[in-house]
């Protein structure tokens, strides 16, 4: 079997770096400033780990250089190389590979976020079953696995049985940035693209699910209760999301709605921070880490949120992750199961289990992180 990959390898950068996204190049150059490192070729390396158990012959075919062909090579894979190498990759590389490579594969797989789904959804269309490798900073699009390990299986299990893929047609979200830096969050569907569909294993749509004042008042009193309870040194790292925003607000804190915010003896001393800023600020701290469920998808870690790194992660107690989210948003998630794609997969590991997500005053839920 052929199957197309291409990588971009720039997806996900501005994430640890504060900056909502990777796109263009004052971004890209920003977020290195900022301390922030390529993860893309990390997260494809853990997806393609998944097809040594695949049982028949396949071949991969790929992009020279960071699209693809340093990785496959690096891993041993058989491949095909398509395109000379080049020092920077755009998005229009990606979609002129995307054409080259549509006719001659049958599954082409891509890594990085909405945007990069646009560009293979405007190469390719319907015209070829694909799945998408989640590397980008926000993956509102229901075309990736849920993590880079799921979205392995998910080719494995074609490349064994493509007989009995189902394929369906998924949506291709995609936000303007720069209107999402300055919080304002329009969202757009800009086409589908037909996927080889396991429930288990790709990410569903991004939802928004309403709430009162009174389900985030509740949670907020809680979040009250237990801050005092602990000493005033403490570092609050509240996480990005609205419900982690309107909670920060009851508490008399002005917090970032898609930022990550640090309070320390009742005031705000960092304000959307960068993953740098963060790992400097907290070490040695005690540090409790405060965050929400994406609706409709579950991650509490791993979108939008890539601040909170897995080092920082790591420092911080169990007892200390305090999730929050309202009581509706967990009931429309597939059972109830919340999910982790920190790029770190024995920390993933380490985080499985079931956990309790405050709901309310004196109220929990407890869900499944799978």
């Amino acid at each position: 079997m052929k199957i197309g990959l291409i990588i971009n390898p720039i997806a996900g950068v501005g994430g640890p770096a504060g900056l909502k996204g990777s796109d263009g190049a004052e971004i890209q150059e920003l977020a290195l400033y900022r301390g922030s490192t390529f993860q893309s070729a990390k997260k494809v390396k853990i997806a393609l780990e998944a097809l040594r158990s695949v049982e028949i012959s396949f071949e991969l075919y790929t992009g020279a250089g960071e699209l693809g062909e340093e990785i496959v090579k690096e891993l041993g894979f058989p491949c095909q190389v398509f395109g000379s190498k080049k020092s920077k990759t755009t998005s229009q590389d990606t979609e002129d590979l995307a054409k080259v490579l549509a006719k001659q594969v049958e599954l082409l797989v891509f890594a990085g976020g909405d945007g990069t789904a646009r560009n293979i959804y405007h190469a390719v269309g319907l015209s070829i079953p694909c799945v998408g490798i989640p590397t980008g900073v926000k993956i509102h699009s229901a075309v990736y696995g849920n993590s880079p390990k799921a979205a392995g299986q998910l080719i494995a299990r074609f490349i064994n049985h493509p007989e009995s893929a189902q394929l369906v047609e998924r949506e291709v979200m995609d936000i303007d940035e720069e209107k999402f830096r300055q919080e304002i969050i329009e969202a757009r569907l800009y086409g589908y693209l037909e996927v080889p569909y396991v429930s288990q294993l790709m990410q569903p749509s991004k939802a928004s699910v309403k709430f009162s004042e009174y389900d985030v008042m509740g949670i907020a009193d809680e979040i009250a209760d237990r801050m005092k309870k602990l000493p005033t040194d403490t570092c609050f790292l509240f996480g990005t999301g609205g419900t982690t925003f309107k909670v920060m607000a009851h508490l008399g804190f002005s917090g970032s709605l898609l930022g990550v915010d640090v309070v320390i003896n009742q005031a705000v001393v960092i304000k959307d921070a960068t993953e740098k800023a963060l790992f400097d600020l907290l070490r040695g701290r005690r540090v409790v880490l405060i965050l929400t469920v994406i609706g409709g998808q579950g991650h509490i870690l791993g979108r939008g949120n890539q601040q909170i790194s897995p080092r920082i992660v790591r420092d911080v107690l169990p007892s200390d992750i305090w999730i929050v989210s309202t009581a509706a948003k967990i009931y429309h998630l597939p059972n109830h199961a919340l999910r982790v794609d920190t790029s770190d997969w024995e920390l993933d590991q380490q985080l499985a289990g079931y956990w309790k997500v405050i709901v309310g005053w004196q109220e929990q839920i407890v869900c499944p992180i799978v």
